[in-house]
């Protein structure tokens, strides 16, 4: 289902994919072509077959080989012809089964004398149609899996023979490699040779575009021309497990592509932004250490150190950004950082045990960067005031919910005092907390003593 839109747009036809359910074959997909009319205005998936086409799809599946219905059938007031296809595992046995069968329905109250264009589209979505029913297309080794600017069939179509020759180019991949500075036709010409003359010789070439370009490979690459970008598929086409021509679809991706690097350079731009943030960061940490260790008065060098500590964590933010593409934050991997950090200052290091619950996931730089200061405060407030004496044990519990998140940070130490009010208190760190939760997180602090101690439970939205 990954690749059979190429064939419906190249057949102008609707295609229907009928799989087995219990005693009867039931339509499980359809695709409708870009390049015509639906014949179908409605689902009909999950629908079993009309009568009139039963026969056809039950012959092909019981037949393993395809069939074309003798007579013409009638939908939604619109002549129809349908033709039936069975679907087989890559690489089948001889003996092998079905899996499924594809019907092609065309609209023939929409059809007019074919012209070159169409002849060559339907012939080539014959040949694949038939590659299927020999279990051949979708070739595995092409991969399924799409990829932005893929060719679609109107882009740009070329039909090559064995050798590699244009046997037929349609309008726009003609006007494509004209616009490359191609002269004159594609057809007749050796389409590897004539591409190559339009590489500039100093560019780095794609090792598998020759194999493309001769249609031996089943791949896609993208082909970067002086003036635009062509992204280009191959799909060898075979008969009797022998190959006998290539379909080579063609697309001009040339903004799609220049977008895309636009987007690189941001994301490393932003990425080196938050390197030299950090860089500053721990510049001015550094610095204030060292005016710190100069003071005598304890309690400016103090706050001193506590600034530090501060700028720290909003570092390890800037870090774990610098090293991802994402504008989201690992804040699990932040938070052990910001916990060995804490501890290294902590007089008590050897004594103290902590204790880390749950995991919080990915967070937004807007929310980690304010949330990595308000957990820093919090545990560097329990192991200065709470254990300070008293107490081993601190844990860090995060929980993670569909719209909120919620970190809980409990001690077994002394307590908060009896007349303790965040909302009074002169602390400049709980000031900080406080602020922080309120204005950036749109959160809820509470800080209440326990039977064993203090906790914290901060709680914001997501």
């Amino acid at each position: 289902m990954a690749d059979w839109q190429l064939i419906a747009d190249a057949a102008f036809s609707d295609l229907v994919l009928w799989v087995p359910k219990r005693t009867k074959l039931h339509s499980f997909a359809h695709a409708r072509p870009s390049t015509a009319a639906t014949l179908f205005y409605r689902d009909i998936t999950g629908t079993v077959a009309r009568t009139d086409w039963q026969k056809t799809i039950d012959q092909a599946w019981t037949t393993g080989k395809p069939v074309v219905a003798p007579t013409l059938t009638e939908f939604s007031g619109n002549a129809s012809r349908i033709s039936a296809y069975p679907v087989f595992e890559p690489d089948r046995a001889a003996d092998s089964t079905p899996i499924a069968v594809i019907t092609r329905h065309t609209n023939l109250g929409e059809s007019r004398y074919p012209n070159k264009l169409q002849l060559n589209f339907v012939a080539c979505a014959e040949q694949l149609l038939e590659m299927v029913s020999a279990g051949k297309f979708p070739i595995r080794e092409s991969g399924s899996a799409t990829r932005r600017g893929a060719p679609r069939v109107t882009d740009g179509l070329i039909r090559l023979d064995k050798s590699g020759r244009v046997l037929f180019a349609s309008p726009n991949a003609l006007s494509m490699f004209n616009r490359s500075g191609l002269e004159g036709e594609l057809e007749g010409r050796l389409l590897a040779e004539a591409v190559s003359a339009l590489l500039p010789a100093t560019k780095h070439v794609d090792e598998g575009l020759p194999l493309i370009l001769t249609g031996k490979g089943a791949w896609r690459t993208d082909i970067e021309l002086p003036e635009l970008t062509i992204a280009v598929r191959s799909i060898p086409i075979s008969e009797n497990d022998e190959r006998v021509g290539a379909a080579v679809l063609c697309r001009d991706v040339t903004e799609l592509r220049v977008g895309e690097r636009e987007l690189l350079t941001k994301d490393l731009t932003i990425r080196e932004i938050h390197h030299r943030v950090k860089n500053n960061l721990q510049t001015v940490s550094a610095l204030l250490r060292l005016q710190s260790r100069r003071i005598e008065d304890p309690a400016a060098a103090a706050a001193l150190d506590e600034a530090v500590r501060r700028i720290a964590s909003i570092a390890l933010v800037h870090e774990t950004l610098s090293n991802s593409t994402k504008t989201t934050v690992a804040f699990d991997e932040v938070l052990s950082a910001l916990v060995t950090h804490s501890l290294e200052l902590s007089p008590r290091m050897g004594e103290l045990r902590i204790e880390r619950v749950g995991e919080i996931g990915l967070l937004e730089s807007r929310v980690a960067t304010p949330l990595s200061l308000v957990v820093t405060e919090l545990i560097h407030n329990a192991l200065e005031h709470g254990l300070a004496d008293s107490g081993t044990h601190l844990k860090i519990e995060l929980q993670r919910y569909s719209n909120e998140g919620l970190v809980t940070i409990s001690d077994d130490g002394v307590g908060l005092p009896q007349d303790f009010d965040l909302v009074t208190s002169s602390n400049l760190g709980l000031q900080i907390v406080r602020t922080l939760t309120e204005n950036e997180l749109q959160g809820e602090l509470k800080l209440e003593s326990t039977d064993k101690g203090t906790q914290a439970k901060l709680r914001f939205p997501l």
